[in-house]
């Protein structure tokens, strides 16, 4: 049988914050390594490689069936570890053998699937063979999220750190440096993911073996109703997995299939560019994500009522980190997109939209995986269909005359509703306030302090990039540590335990 359910605290979500935000890193490391990508394949061939890794990871969402989501309720609520093991063991098989089905025929159909895909001149030959190879990208992909999703339900949220930090990322930019050295230019960046996916499927299943029996998984019987709380869950929030997984792969896509020619595949690298550096503060709204699905799952079940401190905590703390970091990205964008070579300052627009939306989006909370984790299984759905519908009317009317910006201006605006629908339905349905005394003083803060950091960038600016650079770093840090120190209540502070002592916030 499983543990007793214990009352949580703040504790648990500082300490799960932590280890999801170094696990993470990843995703920074990924924006970091970008650059290199861009100067080696150029802009076009980077935009080919974003469009197919976008509709790889629409695909993945599809046929996972919504378990990356369903395993954070199903697996802590478990009444015992038979079925915890007959809930991993169907996730896995259901979710990633259609995934297989699909990657055969996507490889048997590469030919005329090429022809949709809009690329320079010299990446069409060697189009249908990078398609036919990076197909099977889709089975490792889902089984990477599935594997990941259980260790997460788990509570076990350091052990992707080196996963995701060392072997993900540094696996991949080797063997794109290698492939390159090579001769190969289309097929590097392609076959480089494909490789550090199946490095990383296998310390996937390593890890699994750590958390989970895998035997026992194995041997786990046909358990209806684990399969049935799987589906309701699972299909529950799919249509809002696949409309955030829409937002975030969809507008490459549109943009190749709208732009002729290279054009389509500039278009898209650049739309690829900004959202790689707007993934940076995208960290630590996933952070909070990740951390409050099965704490308020596990919290549910003790007293629902208790939700809100760490709920409200998480807030809290989510917003005094992004909003600095926002700041800083957006004075300091110009200079960051000149690190991806010649072409790349037209993406200058579109980060500064994505960035300003993932802001937005951060300091609304993490109210969704509260809705999908404590029985609210419809107001995911609604969520989605409208942040869904809102992106799609502004694309029509911005995209038309602003190409990419207008793109991100309408995506950023449908993060944005979705978020505050939720908000509205949390403090509903379970009484949760996101925007507390203390959430308005931190709010106040943050905003002084971003002031203070355009001023300085202003005044600094006729010095030189790389004293404007300095002196916007110099206060990125201050502000975040004022934001920290002034915006969150005694308490808040304590829960940060050993870290907050180390940078002073706590007497």
């Amino acid at each position: 049988m499983t543990d007793t359910p214990t009352a949580l605290g703040k504790q648990d979500v500082a300490r799960g914050a932590g280890s999801v935000a170094l696990s993470r890193m990843g995703a920074l490391i990924d924006a970091l390594t970008q650059p290199i990508y861009t100067w080696l394949f150029g802009i076009a061939t980077y935009g080919l490689y974003t469009v197919l890794w976008a509709w790889v990871n629409l695909v993945s969402n599809c046929v996972d069936m919504g378990f990356t989501s369903a395993l954070q309720r199903v697996v802590p609520q478990a009444d015992s570890e038979t079925r915890a093991h007959a809930a991993l063991k169907l996730a896995l098989i259901i979710g990633v053998l259609p995934s297989v089905v699909l990657a055969l025929a996507t490889s048997l159909a590469a030919a005329p699937l090429a022809e949709l895909i809009n690329v320079a001149p010299k990446d069409r030959p060697a189009l249908a063979t990078g398609i036919m190879l990076f197909a099977w990208a889709l089975p490792l992909w889902t089984f990477v999220e599935i594997a990941t999703s259980a260790l997460r339900a788990r509570r076990a949220f350091g052990p992707e750190i080196r996963l995701r930090i060392f072997w993900e990322q540094v696996v991949r930019l080797a063997l794109a440096l290698a492939l390159f050295a090579a001769g190969f230019r289309t097929l590097g960046l392609l076959i480089a993911h494909l490789g550090s996916l199946f490095v990383t499927a296998g310390l996937s299943l390593r890890l699994l073996a750590r958390y989970y029996d895998l035997r026992l998984a194995w041997r786990a019987p046909f358990d209806r109703a684990a399969l049935a709380d799987l589906l309701l869950s699972g299909f529950s929030v799919l249509p809002a997995n696949i409309s955030r997984r829409i937002f975030q792969d969809g507008p490459p896509i549109l943009l190749n299939l709208m732009v002729p020619g290279a054009g389509g595949a500039t278009a898209a690298g650049l739309y690829g560019i900004a959202r790689k550096i707007a993934s940076i503060p995208q960290i630590i709204r996933l952070t909070f994500l990740y951390v409050m699905a099965p704490l308020a799952s596990a919290q549910a079940a003790v007293d629902r009522t208790a939700i809100q401190p760490l709920y409200a905590f998480s807030t809290r703390l989510s917003t005094v980190l992004v909003l600095p970091l926002a700041v800083a990205l957006i004075l300091l964008g110009d200079q960051i997109l000149d690190l991806f070579g010649p072409g790349a300052e037209g993406a200058f627009p579109i980060l500064v939209a994505l960035v300003i939306g993932r802001a937005v989006e951060t300091v609304i909370g993490a109210a969704g995986p509260v809705l999908e984790t404590t029985g609210h299984r419809g107001l995911p759905l609604l969520n989605a269909l409208v942040g869904l519908a809102v992106w799609t009317a502004l694309s029509f009317v911005l995209v038309p005359d602003l190409a990419g910006t207008g793109m991100a201006i309408a995506v950023a605006a449908g993060w944005s509703v979705a978020a505050l629908l939720a908000i509205a339905e949390v403090r509903i349905a379970d009484g949760l306030r996101t925007f507390t005394g203390r959430m308005w003083q931190g709010l106040a803060i943050s905003a002084a302090t971003g002031a203070l950091m355009w001023g300085a960038d202003r005044a600094t600016a006729p010095l030189g990039d790389r004293v404007e650079a300095a002196v916007v770093l110099l206060l990125f840090v201050v502000s975040t540590w004022i934001g920290l120190r002034f915006g969150l209540s005694a308490t808040d502070r304590e829960a940060l335990g050993g870290i907050g002592r180390r940078l002073k916030l706590t007497r």
